[in-house]
C-alpha cells in the first residue's frame, strides 16, 4: 500500500461497504475511564486503533500507579502528552507535553499545571475533553495515526499560552527545539527510561500565529531565539484571545526525523476541521469494533464489552511514517517494503488471547505484526521479547514471539518468509542467557542457578512445542525431534509428591515449601499460579497428577483455597478467586481446563462468575493491569463464549457466552454468530447445533470460525453433565510421540550436613529406574539401581540418571553434600524470610558462597530486622580474621547494613564487642554489589563468635519503596 494514502483509505473503507447496520455504533458504547483506576494502568485520551500517537493528560509524574501517566482518582493535570502506555507494569512515554495557559507562565516545576474536575471530563474512542480550572480553559483532543489534535477554547486574554515542555517524564538524555514560522515549530526528544534510548521528533503548527515566544533550557528564560539545543527544555508560545476563541494545536510526531513528522502531519491533517479529525477517528473505531457485533446484554454489559474490544485493539503501535520509513532495532532508519511497522510488544501477556483474538478479526495486521517480528530479528539479532520503540527491554520471561508466529502459520495466516520466521524462532530458543544453558542441558533451569527457574523451564518448554509444531508443519524432522522433546522439559520440576511444579536446588526441591508463597522461583506468581501452565501437553500434566479425576480436584483445590498469599509481596496478584488470579496473566488459561477432563460444566461456571464480577464498567473495573489488551482480550473472548488454551493449535474451548447472540465478521466476508439464550442463571450449555447440525464438543476450530456460520447453544440453570464429557467430545492437548524419561530428583538431604545425611531420590513414574554413583564418575545403565536411601558420612557428589522402559535416559542430575565441621553450629537470634531460606539455618556457615542474584536460593534474606547470630566453634580457639558476606540490590529493595559488629566469648554468656565495621557502599549504587564485612582479630581466644549486622530499618526517602522495610541479605560467615 502507498503509505501517504494509508491513513486515507482506512477512512475510506467505512465507506464503501460496512459489515455491521448503519444504525450501531459501537464507538458510542465505549467508556476509555475504565480501568483508570484500581490497578488497571490505561488512560483515557485519543487515539487511532494500534496508533502511533496516543494523545491523552497527563496527572501523575511517577509511581506503580502511574504508568499510563493517568490515574482516575488525580485532580491535577499538568498537561496533553503525545505518547502513553496501555495498562503496563512499568512507566515510560509521555513524549512532547502541550498545556494551555493564561497570565505569567512559571515553566518550572509545572507552574503551568491546573486542577480539574472529573466531572467537566469526557472521553470517547479518538476523543478527550476537560475543562482546566486554573485558567478557565476548555480542553478537546483527538488524534490519527501519526498526529495529534488539540483544540483549546480560551477566555479573553492579552497572554493566552501554550506550554511545550521537552523535559517532561523521562531522562532526558537530548533534545532541542526550532521555531520555523510564527505558526510552526519543531524539535526532538532522546529520552532514557524503560527504554533505554526512545527516539520521537515532532512538527507542531498552530492556527493562530503566536506574537512572542519564549524558550528555558533550565537555566534562563530566552525570549525570541529561534533554536535552542539541551537537556532541559521547555517553551511557550503567547497571544492574545477573544473569549471563547479557540486556538488550535496540530502536532505530527516520528521516530524517524523532523521532516518525517512534517510529512505525517501533512498527510494526516492537511486542514484545520477538528470535528471531522474527530468524526474520522469515530468512524475508524466503528469499523474496527463493528468485526465483533453483540446484542442483547445489559448497558453496563455492552459498555464492558466495547471497552475491552477497544482496549485490546490499542496495541501494538504503528512506528512507520507514511513514507515507509522506520527506526529499526538498530536504531537505524530503514524503509519497510509492503507492510507496516509496529512497536510496543508486551509478548508474555499478549501472546495468551490478544494475537489470537487479532487471527480472527485481523489476519492483515497479523501478517504486517509478523513482518515486524522477522524485521526486527534481522536488523537487532533477536525476536522480540518485550520490545518498546525499537529497544529491547528485556522485561518478562519467554521467548513469546513464538507462538504469534506459531498460532498465526499454523492456522493458514502465511503473509511472511516462512524460512527465516523459523530461523529466528529456533535463534531465540538457542540462547544461552536467562536460564537458557541449563535448559538445553540439564532439562530444567536449577532455582540455585536462575531466577524464576520454574517459571522460565515451562514458558520455554511450551514455547518449543510451538517451535516443533511449526518445523513439522515445514516438514523438518530433526527439528520437530528435537523441539518436542525439549517441550516436555516442563515434567523434570514436577514434584508427585505435592502435586506442584517446584523449584530445585542442588537438585534438591526447594524448602520449605508453600504453594501460596510468592518468591523469586516464580515470575509474579506461586506454585498454585504456575502448576497448571503446561497448555501443550494437558494430557501429560493430567497423567503426572494422578488422572482427570485427580486432575480435577486439585483443579477444584486452586479455585476453592484460601486466597492469602505469603511471601514477597507482589501487587500483580489481583482478582483472587481462591489462589486463581484472573489480575495477572499465568491464571488466564485455568478456568477453561476442566474441560478437557470432560467437565465442561466446571468452566462454564466459572467463566460466567469471572466475566460478571471482576469486569466492570467502572474506573477501578479492571481486576489488573491492563497490559497492552491482555486482560481485555481475554473478556472478548469469555463474553464471546469461546478461548484459545493452547496458541499454536486450532482450538477454541467452549465457554458460556455472555450475549444473546454475538456476530464476528470475518475479513473473507463470512460471518460466525454465537447465539445463545443466556442470563444470570441460564449460564449452562444443555445441547448445541452447528448449522443446525446436532453438535456435542466443548470445543471448536479455527476452520469452523473462518467458514462462517452458527453455533446455537441452549442453555439453562443447571450443569448438563453429559455435553461435552465423551471421548472425541472433549478437547486434547497430549504430546504423544519422542517422549522422555523425567530427571530424577532428591527428596531428602541436607546439602550441608555436620556428621551424616541420608539422601533419598525419587522419579516422576515409580516404574522408572534410577542409576546413581557417588565417586563423581558419571553414570549409565551399568552403575548401581538406586532401591534405598544412601547414606553419607563425607563429603559427597551424587551423579544419577533415569530410565524408564522403552524411553531414552534422562539427563543426569549433580548434587554436591558437604560436611562442614561437626563441632560447629550456628544460632539465629532473628529469624529470616522463608522464602530466602538458603537451605536453612546452616546456610551462613555451609561454605557456600551467594552469587550475584539474590534471586537464585543462596542467600538469605531479612526483612526490616537485623541480623543476630551465634557461632560456636565447639572450643576454645585462636581467632585471626572474621569476615561476613552481604549483598545489596537497591532496586530490590536490599540495602548493605549499615555495620556489622563481631563479639566474643568463652562460655557463651559474657560477651566483649571487639570491633566494628562500617558500610562504605553507597546506598544509591545501581545494580547487585557484594561486600565482605572484615575483621582482623591478632590472635585473640574464643569459643563463641556473635555477629550482629544492623539493618537501616525502612528504604530512604529517595526510594521507590521509602518507608517501606528494607532488607538485609547475607551469606557466608567465615571464620579463621
Amino acid at each position: 500500500m502507498n503509505h501517504l494514502r494509508c491513513f486515507l483509505v482506512c477512512v475510506s473503507m467505512i465507506c464503501a461497504a460496512h459489515s455491521f447496520s448503519q444504525s450501531i455504533r459501537p464507538a458510542d458504547l465505549v467508556d476509555p475511564f475504565i480501568g483508570t483506576g484500581g490497578h488497571g494502568h490505561t488512560y483515557p485520551g485519543a487515539s487511532m486503533p494500534f496508533g502511533m500517537v496516543q494523545l491523552s493528560p497527563d496527572t501523575r509524574l511517577d509511581g506503580w500507579d502511574g504508568c499510563s501517566g493517568y490515574y482516575g482518582t488525580d485532580s491535577v493535570i499538568y498537561g496533553f502528552s503525545h505518547t502513553h502506555l496501555s495498562g503496563t507494569g512499568c512507566s515510560d512515554y509521555g513524549d512532547i507535553l502541550v498545556m494551555p495557559v493564561t497570565g505569567p507562565v512559571v515553566l518550572q516545576n509545572y507552574g503551568y499545571a491546573s486542577p480539574f474536575r472529573a466531572a467537566t471530563e469526557k472521553a470517547l474512542p479518538g476523543y478527550y475533553e476537560v475543562f482546566l480550572d486554573r485558567c478557565r480553559i476548555k480542553a478537546e483532543l483527538t488524534a490519527t495515526l501519526r498526529a495529534g489534535f488539540h483544540r483549546y477554547t480560551f477566555p479573553e486574554s492579552d497572554n493566552a499560552s501554550i506550554v511545550f515542555d521537552l523535559k517532561h517524564r523521562d531522562k532526558v538524555i537530548g533534545s532541542s527545539i526550532r521555531v520555523v514560522r510564527d505558526n510552526e515549530v519543531e524539535g526532538m526528544r532522546i529520552s532514557s527510561a524503560w527504554a533505554e534510548k526512545q527516539i520521537v521528533y515532532f512538527v507542531a503548527r498552530f492556527s493562530k500565529p503566536f506574537t512572542s515566544y519564549t524558550i528555558s533550557d533550565g537555566n534562563e528564560l530566552v525570549t525570541m531565539k529561534k533554536e535552542i539545543v539541551g537537556n532541559d527544555i521547555k517553551a511557550y508560545f503567547s497571544f492574545a484571545t477573544k473569549d471563547g476563541e479557540q486556538v488550535l494545536v496540530k502536532v505530527g510526531i516520528s521516530a524517524v526525523s523532523a521532516e518525517g513528522a512534517r510529512k505525517n502531519l501533512d498527510a494526516e491533517i492537511p486542514g484545520w476541521d477538528f470535528e471531522k479529525a474527530s468524526r474520522d477517528a469515530a468512524s475508524v473505531w466503528n469499523h474496527e469494533l463493528g468485526k465483533i457485533m453483540i446484542e442483547g446484554g445489559t448497558k453496563e454489559q455492552r459498555t464492558v464489552f466495547y471497552t475491552a474490544l477497544y482496549h485490546a485493539l490499542l496495541n501494538p503501535n504503528l512506528y512507520l511514517d507514511v513514507d515507509g520509513h522506520y527506526r529499526g532495532r538498530d536504531l537505524r532508519v530503514h524503509e519497510a517494503k509492503g507492510f507496516d511497522y509496529y512497536t510496543v510488544f508486551s509478548l508474555w501477556d499478549t501472546y495468551r488471547a490478544t494475537h489470537p483474538l487479532f487471527t480472527v478479526i485481523d489476519q492483515k495486521r497479523t501478517n504486517d505484526i509478523i513482518n515486524t517480528f522477522i524485521t526486527q530479528y534481522q536488523e537487532g539479532g533477536m525476536l522480540p521479547v518485550w520490545e518498546l520503540s525499537a529497544n529491547e527491554t528485556g522485561c518478562m520471561i519467554g521467548y513469546h514471539s513464538v507462538p504469534v508466529i506459531a498460532d498465526a502459520f499454523l492456522k493458514g495466516i502465511k503473509g511472511f518468509d516462512a524460512d527465516k520466521a523459523f530461523e529466528a524462532m529456533k535463534h531465540s530458543a538457542n540462547q544461552e542467557h536467562l536460564g537458557l544453558k541449563f535448559y538445553k542441558t540439564k532439562g530444567y533451569i536449577p532455582g540455585d542457578q536462575e531466577g524464576e527457574s520454574v517459571s522460565k523451564t515451562l514458558e520455554y518448554s511450551y514455547d518449543d512445542w510451538c517451535i516443533a509444531q511449526v518445523a513439522k508443519s515445514l516438514g523438518k524432522a530433526d527439528d520437530y525431534k528435537s523441539f518436542i522433546r525439549r517441550a516436555q522439559y516442563y515434567k523434570n520440576i514436577f514434584d508427585r509428591s505435592t502435586g506442584f511444579m517446584r523449584a530445585k536446588m542442588n537438585e534438591t526441591w526447594f524448602s520449605p515449601f508453600d504453594p501460596s508463597e510468592v518468591n523469586f522461583n516464580y515470575t509474579e506468581a506461586n506454585a498454585w499460579q504456575y502448576s497448571f501452565c503446561v497448555p501443550q501437553d494437558i494430557s501429560g500434566l493430567m497423567g503426572m497428577m494422578g488422572g482427570k479425576s485427580e486432575f480435577v480436584k486439585k483443579l477444584d483445590a486452586l479455585f476453592s483455597a484460601d486466597s492469602k498469599t505469603s511471601g514477597r509481596d507482589q501487587a500483580d496478584i489481583t482478582g483472587l478467586i481462591g489462589q486463581y488470579a484472573q489480575g495477572n496473566e499465568p491464571s488466564h488459561h485455568m478456568a477453561y481446563l476442566y474441560a478437557y477432563a470432560g467437565q465442561p460444566w466446571k468452566t462454564q461456571a466459572l467463566v460466567h462468575r469471572i466475566v460478571n464480577t471482576l469486569y466492570t464498567d467502572k474506573k477501578d473495573g479492571l481486576c489488573g493491569n491492563e497490559d497492552c489488551g491482555q486482560m481485555s482480550s481475554w473478556y472478548v473472548f469469555g463474553a464471546m463464549g469461546f478461548y484459545p488454551v493452547t496458541p499454536g493449535s486450532n482450538i477454541y474451548v467452549i465457554g458460556t457466552p455472555l450475549f444473546p447472540k454475538v456476530t464476528i465478521n470475518l475479513e473473507n466476508g463470512r460471518k460466525f454468530t454465537v447465539v445463545a439464550e443466556a442470563g444470570d442463571q441460564n449460564y449452562y450449555i444443555q445441547s448445541a447445533t452447528m448449522d443446525g447440525r446436532k453438535f456435542e464438543k466443548s470445543f471448536i476450530t479455527h476452520e469452523t470460525i473462518m467458514n462462517g456460520g452458527e453455533l446455537v447453544l441452549n442453555m439453562g440453570p443447571r450443569p448438563n453433565m453429559e455435553w461435552g464429557t465423551k471421548q472425541g467430545d472433549y478437547p486434547v492437548s497430549a504430546i504423544q510421540d519422542e517422549l522422555i524419561t523425567p530427571v530424577p530428583s532428591i527428596v531428602k538431604g541436607s546439602r550441608t550436613f555436620l556428621v551424616a545425611d541420608t539422601i533419598e531420590l525419587s522419579t516422576i513414574h515409580p516404574s522408572s529406574e534410577i542409576y546413581f554413583t557417588t565417586d563423581g564418575t558419571e553414570p549409565s545403565l551399568k552403575s548401581p539401581v538406586y532401591t534405598t536411601p544412601l547414606i553419607i558420612d563425607k563429603t559427597t557428589t551424587i551423579r544419577a540418571i533415569c530410565k524408564e522402559r522403552d524411553l531414552p535416559q534422562s539427563f543426569g542430575i549433580d548434587a554436591a553434600f558437604s560436611k562442614i565441621p561437626a563441632n560447629r553450629k550456628i544460632t539465629l537470634k532473628t529469624k529470616y524470610a522463608p522464602q530466602y531460606a538458603a537451605g536453612g539455618d546452616l546456610a551462613l556457615v555451609d561454605f557456600i558462597r551467594g552469587g550475584a542474584d539474590f534471586r537464585t536460593g543462596s542467600w538469605q534474606g531479612y526483612e526490616g530486622v537485623n541480623l543476630e547470630a551465634i557461632i560456636d566453634l565447639g572450643e576454645v580457639q585462636n581467632i585471626g580474621t572474621i569476615s561476613a558476606g552481604f549483598l545489596q540490590d537497591q532496586g530490590s529493595w536490599i540495602f548493605m547494613p549499615v555495620k556489622v559488629e563481631f563479639y566474643l566469648s568463652s562460655d557463651g554468656k559474657e560477651y566483649t564487642k571487639t570491633t566494628s565495621v562500617d558500610n562504605n557502599i553507597s546506598e544509591h549504587e545501581s545494580g547487585s554489589a557484594r561486600k565482605d564485612f572484615s575483621a582482623e582479630f591478632k590472635g585473640k581466644n574464643a569459643r563463641y563468635v556473635k555477629v550482629i549486622a544492623i539493618n537501616r530499618g525502612t528504604c530512604p526517602d529517595w526510594h521507590p519503596g521509602a518507608g517501606s522495610k528494607a532488607w538485609i541479605f547475607a551469606d557466608e560467615i567465615l571464620i579463621e
